[in-house]
């Protein structure tokens, strides 16, 4: 996610070619959140990192642990979230299942670190793919889109989109230096906008009424509904694009393409919707489909 952010602690097109040919067996198996596709058959080219990840019958994944819906790490323990599910996916298709998954905690400033010194094999944290970024490594995806939109009072019926804020009047709330409340200047008039420096105080503002809306990126919008007891919707108008990619070392290709063809197929069988229902569908009332996929390499 960007980097002028306070960050709110509470709260995948057509197949791309394979090194792996898929084996017979696969097994299904919970792991804790959504059914996942076990592919114990699967075969990969030798020296790619599939076969070398298969043979260790693990594989280490960066996660947030603190993002609702996306990576949080439970009272119990167990992660829960649709990048971690994510994850399970790609995992699935190595033939790895869940409990055979290490979760490394990643908060946004190590992303690139752990990557670079082989602490991770993989990283799926709300990581926006872009040009700086790709310069110390390599990205797998999009598997989701993120954007900046808008939170409001469930029964608000007049607030549509950005665009319908000027008319309505409307006062949006966004955070002190964060690029969200940059962005909203070209939809309201300066005396409606309001400014705190975190968004939970955003969010006793839409509570009060002192504000008609609070407008951030999408996944802490989500994070934010969870936590109003249905006092709250988002508007899911997303009006800024943000492609969520997996993180890998950087270079591998091959890799990359794998991951990709994971991606196509779990679009393709349902298990893509399946983790986004599990989790951020819970709040969300729109099922995304898969962006289309980026070229490796």
């Amino acid at each position: 996610m960007r980097g002028k952010r306070v960050r709110l602690v509470v709260a995948v097109a057509a197949a791309l070619a394979l090194t792996a040919c898929g084996g017979g067996g696969g097994n299904q198996l919970s792991g804790g959140g959504t059914e996942v596709k076990v592919d114990t058959g699967a075969h990969f080219e030798p020296g790619t990192t599939m076969d070398s990840l298969q043979k260790q019958g693990t594989v280490r994944v960066g996660v947030k642990i603190d993002q609702p819906l996306f990576g949080l790490k439970g009272l119990d323990g167990q992660m829960q979230g649709f990048d971690v599910e994510t994850a399970k996916i790609v995992a699935g298709r190595l033939g790895i299942p869940p409990e055979r998954i290490q979760w490394v905690e990643t908060p946004s400033k190590t992303r690139e670190e752990v990557l670079e010194q082989g602490k991770v094999d993989m990283v799926v944290a709300t990581y926006t793919i872009n040009d700086e970024r790709k310069k110390r490594i390599s990205f797998a995806g999009p598997y989701y889109e993120a954007g900046q939109d808008l939170m409001v009072k469930s029964d608000d019926t007049r607030i549509t989109g950005p665009q319908s804020l000027r008319p309505t009047g409307a006062k949006v709330c966004s955070v002190i230096g964060s690029t969200p409340a940059e962005q909203i200047r070209k939809y309201v008039d300066e005396s409606n906008l309001v400014l705190f420096d975190v968004y939970s105080k955003c969010a006793d503002a839409l509570r009060t009424g002192q504000v008609q809306a609070v407008t951030t990126d999408n996944v802490i919008l989500l994070g934010l509904v969870q936590q109003s007891g249905g006092q709250f919707k988002m508007v899911e108008k997303p009006f800024t694009r943000e492609p969520y990619g997996i993180g890998i070392r950087k270079g591998d290709v091959k890799f990359c393409e794998f991951i990709d063809h994971a991606l196509t197929q779990a679009a393709q069988d349902g298990s893509y919707a399946r983790a986004w229902q599990a989790t951020a569908g819970k709040v969300s009332r729109q099922t995304p489909q898969l962006p289309k996929l980026d070229p490796c390499g």
